[in-house]
């Protein structure tokens, strides 16, 4: 007897795309189905309300209203999470700029305002890589949020990030401005084609340090590699082992080289010269005021919020969602 070939459907990753792909799409029908039926009874219940002249109702439809469009502007920022791999999970890095102490502190505060984020929506957290600050804070720190649309969403928050502060760390009291820089990548698990000379290749292995080491000060199982050509620097030291980690490191470097030629090829097309910023005076995204005033302010969307502790406290959807929508206009526009 013949035995048939493997199928389609033997392929466990093909497979488990396509049941996921399946759920999304479900989830999707079933929300909007869901949208649909809340507008109709706000209707219906305002239409009550004018014909029994019952003011008594209008709390509740205010109240249904406003749920109403919560969960609608939910859905429509998912609908901007079109791009390539926005679905995956996010690798963010930290990195402690102009500022001494205050941006290591600074950095400190980033990465709580981060992990509060995921942790609100449910992601999960894994550090990659840590260097504690000389007296007090976090000099970089790399880790990966998992959860779904993890990059789409945070890809919004790379760049320079300043405070402006009281320095707890300066004795006259003044005031001190700070930077820390985000770099965000995704988290791509295919294999990527990117072709990379070893001969580019700087490997330094070094002791796994401060939060997320598997082997603190025992063995040299962390891996830093340096891709010559472009300065481009990964590290990792969480895996269980120096080839783990290597690996890792490796799927990092592939991915950031991989957006740097699509960065390199739409710069080229828009006739826009890329360029390295410093961590500094006028590069920043965003700029987070503790004193005088409070005031988070997002320099490529104008979008403003005075609750500075809610923002540090991770509730930063604000920034996100409008830059999500400020871009989907930018690539109309350019089209």
């Amino acid at each position: 007897m013949e035995m048939e070939a493997p199928g389609f459907w033997d392929n466990p990753e093909y497979s488990n795309k396509l049941m996921k792909q399946h759920k999304d799409i479900k989830n999707i029908i079933e929300t909007y189905q869901k949208l649909e039926s809340t507008y109709d009874d706000v209707e219906v219940m305002i239409q009550m309300g004018y014909e029994e002249e019952d003011t008594g109702m209008l709390e509740e439809i205010q109240n249904d209203f406003a749920m109403f469009k919560e969960e609608f502007e939910v859905m429509r920022i998912n609908t901007l999470l079109s791009g390539e791999y926005d679905n995956c999970n996010a690798i963010l890095k930290l990195n402690a700029g102009a500022g001494g102490t205050e941006s290591c502190d600074w950095t400190s505060m980033l990465y709580r305002m981060y992990t509060r984020w995921a942790e609100k929506k449910g992601f999960g957290i894994e550090v990659l890589d840590y260097l504690d600050g000389e007296e007090a804070g976090i000099k970089s720190v790399t880790f990966q949020i998992n959860g779904e649309n993890a990059y789409g969403y945070l890809k919004s928050e790379k760049g320079v990030h300043r405070l402006v502060r009281i320095s707890p760390f300066n004795a006259q009291g003044k005031r001190q401005t700070s930077f820390v820089s985000m770099d965000v990548m995704p988290d791509i698990e295919k294999d990527l084609d990117v072709e990379i000379d070893s001969d580019d290749l700087r490997i330094d292995t070094y002791r796994s340090s401060g939060a997320g080491g598997q082997h603190i000060n025992k063995t040299s199982s962390a891996i830093r590699i340096t891709h010559l050509p472009t300065g481009t620097v990964v590290q990792c030291q969480n895996e269980r082992s120096q080839h783990s980690n290597k690996d890792k490191a490796m799927q990092m470097l592939k991915a950031k080289l991989y957006l740097l030629k699509q960065e390199e090829n739409e710069a080229k097309l828009s006739g826009i010269r890329g360029e390295v910023k410093e961590i500094g005076w006028g590069n920043q995204i965003r700029s987070y005021v503790m004193q005088p005033y409070t005031m988070v302010k997002d320099h490529r969307t104008n979008t403003e919020s005075g609750n500075v502790d809610a923002v540090m406290d991770g509730s930063i959807d604000l920034f996100i969602n409008a830059y999500l929508k400020w871009k989907s206009i930018e690539c109309k526009e350019q089209s």
